[in-house]
């Protein structure tokens, strides 16, 4: 069941809830002081541009583009 992080617009506080996509659209048509809240729904609160493949992948990627020369993997190497 997927879980909403929602916060009062009015007072600030903050609360999880567990329940359907129906349920949750139910309770926030009865609930208008109410939004999700954005900032919990990333575990690092910000996450800006595109995140960088690690050595691990780059390193596999190097090994896939010497197989197969004619390939255009240079953004992943």
């Amino acid at each position: 069941m997927p879980t909403y992080n929602v916060k009062n617009l009015k007072t600030g506080e903050k609360k999880e809830f567990r329940m359907t996509m129906k349920e949750y659209c139910e309770w926030k048509d009865n609930n208008p002081d109410w939004d999700k809240d954005w900032e919990a729904a990333s575990p690092t609160g910000t996450i800006y541009g595109k995140p960088k493949p690690d050595q691990g992948f780059k390193e596999v990627m190097s090994k896939v583009q010497k197989a197969h020369p004619r390939a255009n993997l240079s953004r992943y190497t």
